[in-house]
């Protein structure tokens, strides 16, 4: 039944989100902030500033949103290849799809999570460049008292354009790099499983995770970009567009600025991806 991927697709987004948002928040100070050296002195200085609740900084909201957001994904990357294929989830490693067919549904459901998730992508990243510690005595107050707050006071500056601040960078970002993601987890779990067989969770957590590394390799430059892009108001017209803020970024910092991230982003992909597979699998396979 169709909208058992959506609820699989949920269950494994809320679980993702959590063993990961501290990772985040890290990788987005480093890409957007100049006043680190790397990832140590970023989260020795997050939790000597904020505690430990500076890494949880802006997960209120994904939290709210991940079961629209993640349930798109899933949802539709299933329901796409079975558009394609005429083939059940629970019938899929019986009647292997095409690499191609599972790129394409890979893509769609990018498409529509990016459009989903932009809003919500946006006031994460400005409360997780907040680095004024909560609620302590003789320091300056947050600009933000939470997401609430934040998305209204971007609305009231900008209008519902504001909303969506950075998100061709997030489509770029995730097409073609969710169709990789999902072609590379399909081939993983192929090497390691008896055909006609369902994959083992061993094989689903490694090809999860190695898949979501691999698909972090091709997107982190535009998920540099992305969050400048988010950060940059659009009435202050800091860039001109992602052409524009492409090209100041590699100016100031040289092309190694597009990479970075990309080594917390690895860090983090691997058990995140491999848990956030297994709790889709799951559920799908004990239906089956």
């Amino acid at each position: 039944m169709p909208v058992e991927e959506f609820v699989a697709g949920w269950i494994s987004g809320a679980l993702g989100l959590v063993l990961g948002h501290p990772f985040d928040t890290v990788k987005v100070r480093l890409q957007t902030q100049t006043t680190y050296w790397g990832i140590v002195d970023c989260m020795a200085k997050t939790y000597r500033h904020e505690s430990l609740l500076g890494f949880f900084k802006g997960m209120g909201f994904p939290i709210s949103s991940i079961a629209v957001v993640s349930s798109v994904l899933f949802g539709v990357y299933s329901n796409a290849l079975l558009a394609l294929t005429a083939a059940s989830h629970q019938e899929r490693w019986a009647q292997l799809p095409s690499y191609t067919h599972v790129f394409i549904a890979g893509c769609a459901g990018g498409v529509l999570q990016a459009y989903c998730l932009a809003p919500f992508d946006l006031i994460k990243v400005w409360l997780q460049n907040q680095t004024e510690p909560k609620g302590k005595s003789g320091s300056p107050p947050p600009q933000y008292r939470g997401p609430v707050h934040c998305a209204a006071s971007i609305f009231q500056a900008e209008g519902p354009r504001g909303l969506f601040r950075g998100a061709w960078a997030l489509t770029l970002r995730d097409n073609p790099t969710l169709g990789i993601y999902f072609v590379t987890y399909e081939w993983l779990c192929r090497q390691f499983t008896p055909d006609g067989q369902n994959p083992s969770s061993g094989t689903v957590l490694v090809a999860g995770g190695s898949a979501g590394v691999t698909s972090w390799v091709t997107a982190t430059p535009l998920d540099v970009i992305k969050p400048r892009m988010q950060m940059a108001g659009l009435r202050q017209r800091v860039h001109r567009g992602l052409l524009d803020c492409m090209v100041s970024s590699a100016r100031r910092e040289g092309l190694g600025v597009f990479f970075r991230g990309l080594g917390i982003n690895s860090a983090r992909a691997f058990p995140v991806k491999a848990a956030t597979f297994l709790s889709y699998e799951y559920p799908l396979h004990s239906q089956g």
